[in-house]
Formats: structure tokens, sequence, C-alpha cells
């Protein structure tokens, strides 16, 4: 196949440039049909169970996403003009399309709940802008008395007030947010207005890092063209490269748009990740071709020789490489899986291309141009030359440095394998240090507007992440079998057998009831039998509806007071919450009258007072209006998945030690939880694809050296790279998160590409010298300087990310040039001092 490909490149280089444009073209018409996806929601797939519970939570409670607009005051926020400005800025932000304007809440949309001359009374909190500090203070009173509202609509210091803005769809909220901001161009002086809440900043982080996808690939190609220029000094003959690598991006991006898969935060990734990636054989290519090239020889033969030479190797790292990539299928979470496969895809175009593009490139250029590149790079490293301008270039410095590099390696090849032994035992400690840990506003740098909102609004407020936890009657009380006969007795012509049965067998009890009040009018000769019936259906009606019942809400309101004593909570807000304040103000007023009422009639006086406030459907927030269905709104004050896992099994441990009452069940909902479940997928996921991915390789490896101790000794520097790589991220408490799982793939499929051609060509070295020592000491010339140039390529081509703004890049760019660091040093320090070591057993 390679023979018949290469002849294709030399004998029609033409036919291969517009097949090779069509492809281009053709990918760029399908970009035009591109659906962005900034949610990281979808992480998890659409019909994954809890994220079914969770829109149905959402639908239950009529709950909505939402912002956080916080105003922080220097001294009190208290004060008329303060109040004003919050008045207005609510009223504006009630206009803007995609907010749910009757459910946001703020001082001037909510009531002040309170006792007047022994009954209870509901007005508006602020249905105007204060016009005096007297009556700002009664404001500041009102909030403080009110549970529902202190820390979650003013803080306890007073010195914040929160608007909270439910939108239609989450996807909004970078929008809405910038709308907002416009409201506020004219600042108070010593007041800040801050805007947070998951909703923003994962739709913020979307949008940012489309921007940053836009400028650091442009940037890694710059930075890709300039270092190849600086090894190969010929612009015509890098310039194959770094088309090829654009032909690879454009095209591998047309094929996943055109396939129907919108560009997720993690797809967004793949140009960044293949710029690099795909020009690594073309480096490997172009050195060789550089070497061996001179004025007079016949392309053909010298491309001939190469590709005799180097096929297996670029086939082989470019399958594992691939395979590194592809093990991300392994993980359940779909655009996790789609960025695996189409990176691995565009690793295997990429080396298509190699095999055809860059052949091709070079049968056209002209012989000026060759000489150019001869004269550039042989003025460096021709034998002839080799000590006059070795200085000079790139190439020169590591053709003096490599050399040593290998001595250093044979003659102190047992210390080298024991420090790797030793490293490998060291790492183990380190990554069982690593703690699994994410947060979307922490993918923000420190000094971010999000990031900044977020530290001061949860310094100020109970917490500006939520999380419900729901508890549900499984099954609600039944008509009994003595019931049902009385009422089919007891029945009359008007009411048909169908109708009848049907509403007992669906356990319709409203309708039950008012057939019997229906024939309690007309049938007085049955006037006590059909009074019987109804007290028993009003009976099982009052038993139905569960979260009425005083001794169920005295146990949600223990596990609320557990909750709030707990570090991770600022705040429980629930019914009995609710309850116990209407329940206050029916009777003193006083605090030693919050508390829950001890009868069911008591709860439902009290919830019925509530009906009467100008925001009655609030109440479907915290209980269904069956009353089968409440929840408890979980305010916390960090969004880190070991926090909300911390809260997790407190519950659990709480509800273990207090046993939920019989036929009650509990579930989670919330963005902080879903984005807890996606990542332990994710964790789960990426560990699985690494194993199954170290194993296909060492396959791989078996396969392509046709023995297992070749296919061991290729996995040396994979497995001490990967090791180092974790047991430095354990070392210095970096957490484990999204980027840091991705990079396992990277780790897998390009740190096995620097053993493959090291043990490749050493084994042709050693085939034609018949000695180890020359083998290796021939190995630090052309194909070390090929490995060298290769790691400083990708590693170089992914600094831009270091200069990104958000935290996920910067995490990527570090760890990308440790990785090509680590694993090219470790490839030609511990390859060489093991292959000469177990020369004998290798032979």
């Amino acid at each position: 196949m390679a023979e018949r490909l290469l002849a294709l490149s030399l004998n029609a280089p033409r036919a291969v440039f517009m097949t090779t444009l069509v492809a281009v073209i053709i990918s760029i018409v399908a970009a035009f049909n591109i659906q962005i996806d900034t949610d990281p929601e979808n992480m998890l797939p659409y019909q994954q169970q809890d994220r079914v519970f969770h829109r149905q939570v959402k639908q239950d409670f009529e709950l909505y996403d939402s912002l956080v607009v916080g105003l922080v005051s220097e001294t009190t926020i208290y004060q008329p003009e303060t109040l004003a400005r919050l008045k207005t800025l609510t009223d504006q932000i009630k206009q803007i399309e995609g907010v749910v304007p009757q459910q946001v809440l703020s001082f001037s949309t909510v009531d002040n709940i309170r006792q007047e001359s022994g009954a209870i009374r509901f007005e508006w909190l602020m249905p105007q802008a204060p016009k005096s500090e007297q009556q700002a203070s009664k404001i500041a009173i009102s909030v403080a008395k009110l549970p529902m509202l202190k820390d979650t609509l003013g803080s306890g210091n007073g010195q914040a007030a929160a608007i909270y803005v439910p939108i239609l769809d989450k996807h909004l909220s970078y929008d809405i947010s910038q709308k907002i901001r416009a409201l506020s161009e004219k600042p108070i002086a010593g007041i800040d207005l801050h805007i947070t809440g998951l909703p923003v900043a994962e739709d913020t982080f979307g949008i940012e890092m489309f921007i940053q996808m836009a400028v650091s690939a442009p940037a890694a190609a710059v930075l890709i063209f300039i270092l190849l220029w600086f090894f190969f000094r010929s612009l015509s003959l890098i310039t194959a490269p770094m088309l090829l690598a654009m032909v690879t991006v454009i095209v591998t991006m047309g094929a996943l748009i055109g396939s129907g898969f919108s560009v997720h935060i993690m797809s967004s990734m793949i140009p960044i990740f293949l710029m690099p990636i795909a020009v690594v054989d073309s480096v490997h290519l172009l050195s060789e071709f550089a070497d061996r090239y001179h004025p007079g020889s016949s392309r053909r033969q010298v491309l001939a020789e190469i590709f005799a030479e180097l096929y297996r190797p670029m086939l082989f790292t470019s399958i594992t490489s691939a395979l590194g990539f592809a093990s991300l299928a392994f993980t359940p979470i779909p655009p996790v899986q789609v960025f695996g496969l189409y990176i691995a895809g565009g690793i295997l175009l990429a080396f298509l291309l190699t095999l055809t593009f860059l052949p091709a490139w070079i049968m056209m250029l002209s012989e000026k141009q060759l000489a150019v590149m001869q004269r550039a790079h042989h003025g460096a490293n021709s034998d002839n030359n080799r000590g006059e301008n070795s200085g000079k270039s790139a190439s020169g410095k590591l053709a003096r440095l490599l050399p040593s590099i290998g001595r250093f390696a044979l003659n102190y090849r047992l210390p080298i394998t024991l420090t790797s032994v030793a490293l490998l035992a060291i790492s183990g400690w380190g990554i069982s240090t690593i703690q699994i840990n994410d947060n979307p506003v922490r993918w923000f740098k420190s000094d971010h507007e999000i990031r900044i909102a977020d530290k001061q609004l949860n310094q100020h407020f109970a917490g500006t992440y939520d999380a419900w936890f729901v508890m549900e009657q499984t099954q609600p009380p039944k008509i009994s079998g003595a019931l049902k006969k009385v009422i089919v007795d007891l029945s009359v012509a008007e009411l048909t057998e169908n109708s009848l049965q049907q509403a007992i067998d669906q356990n319709q009890i409203d309708q039950l009831i008012d057939l019997a009040n229906n024939q309690l009018d007309s049938d007085e000769d049955r006037y006590e039998q059909w009074i019987e019936v109804i007290d028993g259906l009003e009976q099982i009606q009052s038993d139905s509806r569960y979260f009425r019942n005083p001794q169920i809400l005295a146990y949600m309101d223990r596990l609320a007071e557990y909750l709030e004593s707990q570090p991770e909570i600022g705040k429980v807000n629930s019914l009995p919450m609710l309850i116990k304040t209407v329940f206050r103000e029916l009777n003193s007023g006083q605090q030693q009258d919050f508390r829950l009422p001890d009868s069911q009639a008591g709860v439902a006086q009290a919830l019925l007072s509530y009906q009467s406030s100008h925001r009655p459907d609030d109440l479907w927030h915290l209980v269904t209006p069956d009353y089968r269905k409440s929840l408890l709104w979980l305010q916390l004050k960090s969004g880190d998945n070991q926090d909300m896992s911390i809260v997790l099994d407190k519950v659990q441990q709480w509800i273990d030690d207090n046993p939920l009452p019989e036929g009650v069940t509990t579930n989670w909902a919330g963005l902080t939880y879903i984005n807890v479940i996606w990542q332990q997928e994710m964790v789960a996921g990426m560990a699985n694809s690494l194993l199954s991915a170290f194993i296909a390789v060492l396959v791989v490896m078996t396969l392509l050296f046709r023995s297992f101790k070749y296919g061991l000794l290729a996995m040396a520097p994979l497995t001490l790279t990967i090791s180092l790589i974790y047991g430095i991220i354990g070392f210095i408490g970096k957490d484990y998160d999204m980027p840091i799982a991705v990079l396992s793939a990277l780790t897998l499929g390009l740190s096995v590409d620097f053993a493959i051609h090291f043990l490749q060509r050493a084994r042709s070295l050693y085939q034609e010298y018949n000695d180890w020592q020359k083998a290796i000491a021939e190995m630090f010339q052309e194909p070390a300087r090929a490995i060298a140039r290769n790691a400083l390529v990708i590693a170089i081509g992914f600094t831009p990310l270091l200069l990104a703004p958000l935290v996920p890049y910067i995490t990527v760019g570090f760890f990308l040039a440790a990785i090509m660091a680590i694993s090219a040093l470790v490839t030609l320090l511990l390859l060489p001092a093991l292959l000469f070591s177990f020369r004998k057993t290798l032979a």
C-alpha cells in the first residue's frame, strides 16, 4: 500500500493536490452548518437517569436556571439611593427577553409577612423605593426577620442585596448577563455590581473558549512554522507540513460538523490539538530528506529509501496515537467520545497526507528551491562541515548535544534504570494523593469578573450554588376494598358503572368526593351512609397530601437544621421554613411561635393563609400541588465537586441514622449535583479508556516489533511518563478535573511515538552494524534529532495556551509541554540504557 501511495504522489502530484483541494472545499461548505453547544450538562447523555430526573424536578416544581445579580456596598445596602437603584434594575431586568419576569426575586418583587392586629398581613416588601433612611431601615428589619429572604436576597451583614434572575434557557445566560451589565453603566459610588451563578459561568466559558480557540490555533500554527523554519531554513519545504496540518484540521472539523455533531466545549479544542500532532510524521520525513538529499540526487530514490525506512514506525505511531484518543470512546461522556474519535481520525488523516501530499509537494519543488534547502541545512550538518558551523543553527546545536546524551545513557545505564524505578515508585505515591474535583467557576483565572463575583457574593450570601434534595411519597393511600363496596352499593343509576369504576381504579379521590356530595343532596334516605363515605374519602384525601403531615414536616425540618449546621451549606430553604414563618405571624409574631403546627389542620391553615400572598405560586417551588413531592433547596457557598460530594455523604449518613418514613424515596437534582455526576462518569470512563488503550498499545507494539520483549520495552517510556505526570499532579495539589482527565489520552498517544521511532531505527541499525554500541551511537545522530525536533514542535506548538485567560487551557498547555519534555528525555535516556543492559536478551 505504501508503495502504491508513494507512486501516486510521485507520478501524479497535481491529482493529489486537486483531491486535497476538493476535500477542503467540501469540508468548508459543511462547516457552514455549525451548531455550537456550550453546555457542560451535555457531558451526560440526554436520557441519562440523573439528567432526566433533573428536568422532571424543574418541571414539577416550576424551577428555572437562574443568574444571581448582587449589589455590594462598602457600608450598607439599605440606603435610599441604593435601594432605588435596586428597584430600577429589577424592573429593567424583568423586561429583558429570555427572563421569566413573574419569578424574578428581589426586594421589590417579594412579600413582607407580618402580623397586624392579630391577623397575618402580606404586603410588598418594597413596592416603591424608600425616600428616607428610616424607610430603608424598616426594609432591613423585615429582611432580617424573614428566613426565606435573609442571606438569600439580603445579606446578614447588611452590605449586599441580590436579584435572582430565572431564565428560560441557560444558553441565554451570557447574553442576558451582558444586557444586565449594560443597564449598570452608571454605577453608584461605593456600590459594586456582580453577576454569577453556574449558568452564566458555564455559558461565559463556552463563549470565551471559542474566542480562545480562534486565537490559539493560528498562534500555534505561527509558532510551529517558525520552529520548522528554524530547523530546516527552507520556506518552500516547510510550507508543506503547515498546509498538511491546516488541511487535517479543516477536513476533520468539516467531517464532524457535516456528520451532524454540534461543536461542544471538547470538540472546539480539536484544532489546537491536531495542529501540532499533524506535523509529527512530517518532521521525521523532512529530517531524513534534509539529511539525505544532495544536489544531483534523485528525489524519487531518496523518498523511496526514506519511506522504506520510516513507513512502519510512522504507521504504528499514528495507530498508537489514534488509539490513545480513540480510547476516549469508552467514556460515557458523548462530547468526549466525539472529541476522541475525531482526533483519532484526524491523526490517521494526517498520516495519509504525509504519505501523499508531502511527497507530491517535494516533487513539485524546483531544483533551485531544493538547492537553497541543501545549503541551509547541510551547511551546518554535513559530514564535511560538521564542526564548522554546527553552533549556528538549532540543528547544529542538537547535533552537538545529542551524542553526549547518548554517551551519558550508556555510561550511566544502571543509575538511570534505578532512578527510573525510584521515580516510578515515588510517582505512585503522588498519584495516590490526587483529589478528584472540578468547578466551572474555577475554569476562569482569579482576576476574571466571574471569579470575583463568585467570591464576593458567596462571602455575603448563604451561597449561589443550588442543589435540590427531593423527597417523594411513592405509594399514596388507596381506597380500601370495604369502602369500594359501600360506594358501589350506594351508587344509583345516574352513576354509570364504567365512570364509577374508573374513578375507583384510578384512585380519583376528588372526583369520588364530588360524586358522593351530589348523592348526599339527593338521596336523603341514605344520608348517614353517604356521610360515612365522604368522611372515609376525605381521610384518604388528607393522607395522600403527604407533605402536609406535621410528622413528615418535622422530619424534613430536622434534616434541614442538621444541614445548616454543616460548613459546606450556607442555608436550606424548605416547606417547613415557610410554614413556620406563616405560623409565627398567625400567632404572636414572636420567635417562640416560629415552629410547625401540631396538627394537620394547623398546617393547612398556614398554607391557606400563604395562598393569599402576592406570590402564592412560590409555594409550588417547594412542594407539588398534590403534596406528594417536596424538596429542600440547598444554597452552597462552593461549587466544587468535593464539597457537593461531602454533602451527599452527610445526607446519606443522616438518613441512615434517621430512617426515612415508610413509602418515601429521595433523589438529588440541580446543576451543582449534575456536575458531580458527569465528573464521576468522566473519571471512571477515563480510567477504563486508559487501561484499555494501554493494553491495545502493548498489543500493537508486540505486533510491530514481532516481539513481546520489545513491546514491553516500548511501553517503558510511556509508563514512566504517565506516572511522572500524574505523580506531579498529585504532589502539587492540582485537582483531577476535566482537562487533566483528557491529558491521559494525550500522554498515552504521544509518549509512545518517540519510543517506536527509537526502537525501530535502533533495531535496523543493529542489523546493519551487529553492534549495539555503534547502533546506539548512530541513533543519536539524525534519528535522535528528529525525536528532539518533534518534542519541541509539539511542546512549543501548545504554548499559546499558556497565555489564555481560561485555566483549563493553561493546564493543557503546561502539562503537554511537560509530557513532551519528559517522554523525549525518558526515551533518549532510559531506552538506550535498557537496550544496552539487556542486549544479550534482546539480540
